[in-house]
């Protein structure tokens, strides 16, 4: 077996409420996708596009006539975060799931700093 490049992490139930509502197919190509993230050095476009005027990405998965994407963004460099996901039904991809991909970031930093507060102690 191939040496893992990245690291893939799920913050928070945003992703696993979308991720098992699909079906064991379409699921099943999710794992393999995101498998290409963590095993393969360069991602193709295909599979991995940064979002423009954001630094999220996407996970791009095709599934028969099926389009859906997973947003994520790089934490210390070789660790994805996986924030949700939704079904592609239009060109763009919609402004309102780009906004909520990103207050989950901020919510995932939120978390982080107070975890980090925590286990200092105090000051």
């Amino acid at each position: 077996m191939e040496k893992k490049i990245r690291t893939v992490v799920v913050y928070g139930e945003h992703y696993w409420h979308f991720y098992y509502s699909l079906s064991a197919r379409v699921r099943k190509r999710i794992d393999w996708t995101v498998g290409l993230v963590e095993y393969l050095p360069m991602v193709p476009e295909q599979y991995l596009k940064h979002i423009t005027g954001t630094d999220l990405y996407e996970i791009r998965v095709g599934s028969g006539r099926n389009i859906f994407r997973i947003f994520c963004f790089f934490e210390e460099g070789r660790v994805v975060i996986l924030l949700n996901g939704f079904q592609k039904k239009t060109e763009k991809t919609p402004p309102g799931e780009i906004e909520r991909a990103l207050q989950l970031k901020k919510q995932y930093y939120e978390h982080t700093e107070n975890q980090d507060r925590h286990l200092r102690g105090p000051s």
